[in-house]
């Protein structure tokens, strides 16, 4: 986790020869014009992206494992097809790194930033290109205006939304509920009489991981955002997100206590110490293994299920919705995503930028599955999963009240550095929850 590395591919000689044959029959090899491509049914859908001889553009993010591998996947046609090579890198100290390779003066082409605040970091420093042309065109016709304002900085545009993701889920295992006779929950209070229920069961209720390399502790900020919007509201993330009320507020402390009763309460998770230790992708399971009851994760852990997982109804694992703690005030959802920024201009980047953002590579991620979007444009029918269904009837349910992850929208300082170690400090007993929140706003810019 801690070992920044590039993602490399060792192919055999079958897997170099189909290659070899996927490149003759896009015309993608590292000289000539590549003028068949045009002629090819399967490429004429990227005759708008094609350049004459092979360019290589880099993209760096947090995207890694399964996730990367599919990631790579969804743009192969189009470099294949356009003579565009994509160089990806996914890394679990993008938010560290990311500074430092710009500032030394080797950016990659394109980044994919899970935090809108540290997108705005770098734009406000002119280190970003605002966005061109034809990628505003797209993010104009396929999103709405509130995705469009989480990458706007002076009034200018600089990120195009890619991903989306629903972070409100409980996972947990049908069997095991079966065999208890334990039910879905759907408000506040019944999840807190199910978690003593499981407890005194002889499983652990909750499990819980937090450990992310540079990035750890992003998981338990998203247990206070969710929280925050259940126990004070959207109003009050709001003022909390913009700083108009300070980051120790009462309100907050509150919330954050109410977090506390799971996360740091042993008869629930155990020892909350090991909580740090464990890492984000393997936190949740022992869920399949009946050996935890419930792991709070958003719908992308999916892709951290050993292979052969059943994620249903009557699976292996599923998911429930996060409840709320009084219905009558909706359903509060947190949601997040990623925006596509540059560092480049150059034609081969423009061109990556653009399809991106379109509808057509929606699409083509969407039938890999494990994955969903608001782009406007894509075909709800070709989302895979009952995870990426239920998160997108979420999305939709006229109930919801979605906000975006807090933590991403604030200054990077904080959103991706303070927060993250207070959390840690938090829960690893050094700092109680007023010293918490009283660090995390000493940390605000002023």
């Amino acid at each position: 986790m801690a070992v920044l590395s590039r993602r490399r591919r060792a192919f055999t000689l079958a897997g170099v020869a189909a290659l070899a044959l996927a490149a003759s029959a896009c015309g993608s090899g590292d000289s000539g014009s590549g003028s068949s491509n045009a002629d090819k049914p399967e490429c004429a859908p990227f005759a708008q992206y094609k350049v004459d001889k092979t360019k290589h553009v880099s993209i760096y993010a947090t995207i890694r494992d399964t996730e990367a591998d599919k990631l790579e996947q969804s743009w192969k046609q189009f470099s294949d097809c356009t003579n565009i090579k994509i160089d990806y890198e996914g890394s679990g100290e993008f938010e560290t790194q990311i500074k430092v390779r710009s500032d030394g003066g080797q950016p990659p082409d394109i980044a994919i930033f899970p935090q809108p605040g540290l997108l705005g970091s770098f734009a406000k420093t002119n280190k970003l290109k605002e966005l061109p042309a034809p990628v505003k065109a797209n993010l104009d016709k396929n999103w709405s205006k509130d995705w469009a304002k989480y990458t706007t900085v002076d009034g200018k545009v600089y990120g195009v939304p890619l991903g989306a993701n629903v972070k409100s889920l409980v996972w947990y295992s049908p069997g095991l509920f079966k065999e208890k006779g334990w039910k879905v929950p759907t408000t506040w209070d019944e999840m807190i009489k199910l978690s003593d229920d499981i407890a005194a069961s002889g499983i652990q209720a909750w499990c819980a991981g937090i450990e992310s390399g540079d990035a750890t502790g992003w998981p338990a900020t998203d247990w206070i955002e969710d929280i925050v919007l259940r126990d004070q509201g959207p109003d009050v993330y709001d003022q909390w997100v913009n700083h108009t009320i300070p980051f120790n507020d009462p309100k907050i402390f509150s919330a954050a206590e109410r977090a506390a009763s799971i996360l740091k309460n042993p008869k629930y998770v155990g020892n909350p110490k090991t909580i740090v230790t464990t890492s984000f992708q393997e936190a949740g399971l022992p869920v399949k293994d009946k050996k935890c009851g419930m792991h709070r994760q958003a719908n992308f852990y999916s892709n951290q299920w050993p292979k052969g997982t059943n994620v249903g109804p009557d699976g292996d694992v599923y998911a429930f919705y996060f409840p709320p703690v009084d219905p009558s005030k909706g359903k509060p959802v947190l949601m997040a995503g990623e925006f596509v920024s540059a560092f480049s201009d150059r034609d081969e980047v423009v061109k990556v930028q653009t399809y991106l953002s379109s509808g057509e590579w929606a699409n083509s991620k969407a039938k890999l599955g494990d994955w969903i979007s608001a782009n406007k444009s894509l075909d709800v029918s070709l989302v895979q999963g009952t995870i990426d269904k239920l998160s997108v009837q979420i999305l939709q349910d006229p109930a919801t009240v979605a906000r975006f992850d807090g933590s991403d929208q604030m200054p990077a300082q904080v959103g991706s550095k303070s927060f993250w170690t207070g959390m840690t400090d938090w829960i690893n007993g050094t700092k109680d929850t007023k010293q918490t929140l009283d660090y995390i706003e000493s940390t605000w810019p002023k």
